[in-house]
């Protein structure tokens, strides 16, 4: 027997043992080894630990389901890696590189592994500047900064994945960026959502043909424009719910490589400032933790895996700004049971830049996008970088609303009528600021029925200010939600007025 070939010598389901001839032959840790499955089709290993004399544990990046002791095991001496090159752009990646898009192979011959050191001290940028969305709750109250790493926490089903495509959506016209976006363990439905938004939005270009043959309910992929899809925006890497924890767990690793060679550029090409989306970093951790026992680690708080402040320091040390270019990263991140405690969401806030919150007793209301502007935080939100009016204006929103939260509970015990000219007031004021920073989404147009708005940080800085100083304190408290500018909101407002007369 060859000495780069093994043969398996235990299975337990994701985790695979792997027994070689002789000791110094061992694969190193994170190289990829390939089992040929009986029906002839590659599955890939990645090297974990090396235990015992000749043995190594590896964990599998798709289903062991048909494989048995004893078959062989043929080391490729490199980690997994991903193709890189103009080529990739609007296309469909899994965890190892290969395309699921249905479209013709990659030609490109390059590729970079998924486990790379982070830039070194002396390249990283440090400069402050204000990446605007238009979503105003996000640019008023948080913005986000160029080059930061953004936190969209939330339950099930409040939100987060339509804040995601609205910003792929608006940071794809407003600064044609390119992005990369990572399916984590979410559901392939959305994934699927996702490639149909983008194509129809123009992010993706399967070109005029495929886009016409889509409306009328086509899928026909000979009728897709390969000059055109090289236009594309975005490139996307998917591992699904459906699919085992090891692609899980390293398909986050997958698409940050593909957005490095974006940001880096290569030797004739400079460096570009990039956005990098993963939904959901949760699934990330899950993952890791759904394999750690199988690797025989001892767990930690909650049942999660030891190493989970490790693991997490690898793959958020990467996300960063370099003086070729810049990686913004906007991480979706379920919250178990709304509980910002556990350690999964607690490890993730350490590395962030801004957080956005999204809240469950907002989205009751019917006040889309629910963020909570009382939990969300930006560093960035300070005088120095946004402006004196800027700041002072989302201090005075924060401190209505506070002021709003604090007098709920006499207003549930005691009524309205039992509060103060001024506390009404202020009630009224708050509740149409809260209304406010509900805007329509482009990629919820179909559920709404009401056109997407992307407004300017001057027009909501002025509509906010308007609501707080009472110059439209006559319009009904309805007439400021699901609206753009304040403009559209008056507009609303008068007609309200008219229709009750």
């Amino acid at each position: 027997m060859k000495s780069d070939k093994g043969k398996i010598s235990q299975i337990i389901g994701p985790v695979v043992d792997v027994a070689f001839q002789e000791a110094e032959y061992l694969p190193n840790i994170y190289e990829a080894l390939i089992v040929k499955r009986p029906d002839s089709t590659d599955l890939i290993l990645e090297c974990q630990q090396q235990i015992g004399e000749s043995t190594i544990r590896a964990i599998a990046m798709d289903s062991t389901d048909g494989l048995k002791r004893g078959l062989e095991v043929i080391k490729t001496g490199k980690p997994i890696s991903m193709p890189v090159g103009e080529d990739i752009r609007g296309r469909l990646f899994n965890v190892i590189g290969q395309t699921i898009d249905g479209l013709p192979p990659i030609k490109t011959k390059e590729s970079y592994p998924i486990h790379r050191d982070p830039p070194k001290f002396e390249n990283l940028s440090t400069t402050n500047e204000v990446l605007f969305t238009g979503i105003k709750a996000i640019d008023l109250i948080e913005p986000y900064s160029k080059g930061g790493k953004i936190g969209l926490f939330g339950g099930a089903g409040v939100g987060k994945t339509v804040i995601i495509m609205e910003l792929i959506n608006n940071i794809a016209k407003r600064y044609e960026g390119l992005s990369v976006f990572g399916g984590v363990g979410e559901r392939t439905r959305e994934g699927n959502d996702l490639l149909r938004e983008m194509i129809s939005s123009g992010v993706i270009r399967y070109g005029q043909k495929f886009l016409e043959e889509m409306e009328k309910g086509g899928w026909d992929l000979n009728k897709v424009d390969m000059n055109e899809l090289a236009k594309s925006q975005a490139t996307l890497v998917f591992g699904q719910m459906n699919e085992p924890p090891g692609a899980r767990a390293r398909v986050a690793l997958s698409g940050l490589t593909l957005a490095e060679y974006f940001r880096d550029g290569d030797e004739q090409s400079g460096g570009r400032d990039i956005l990098f989306f993963i939904d959901n970093i949760f699934r990330f951790t899950q993952a890791g933790s759904e394999v750690s026992a199988l690797l025989g680690r001892m767990p930690s708080a909650v049942g999660y895996q030891p190493t989970l402040a490790t693991e997490m320091g690898l793959l958020q040390e990467r996300i960063t700004s370099t003086k070729r270019g810049s990686i913004t990263s906007v991480q979706a991140i379920y919250v178990p049971a709304d509980d910002l405690t556990d350690p999964a969401p607690a490890t993730t806030f350490a590395h962030l830049d801004a957080i956005t919150v999204l809240s469950r007793k907002i989205a009751e209301l019917g006040i889309y996008p629910a963020v909570d502007p009382l939990e969300s935080t930006s560093r960035i939100l300070s005088p120095e970088v946004v402006g004196l009016e800027h700041y002072n204006t989302a201090q005075k929103v924060k401190r209505t609303l506070q002021r709003y939260k604090e007098l709920q509970d006499i207003i549930a015990i005691l009524g309205m009528d039992e509060l103060s000219e001024e506390d009404k007031l202020t009630v009224q004021r708050a509740r149409k600021v809260q209304r406010f920073l509900s805007q329509p989404f482009h990629v919820a147009e179909q559920f709404t029925g009401t056109k997407g708005t992307m407004v300017s940080i001057e027009d909501t800085i002025k509509g906010f200010n308007m609501i707080m100083d009472g110059e439209v304190d006559e319009y009904p408290e309805t007439a400021f939600n699901l609206v753009g500018t304040i403009e559209d909101a008056i507009e609303k407002g008068k007609r309200l007025i008219e229709q009750s007369k």
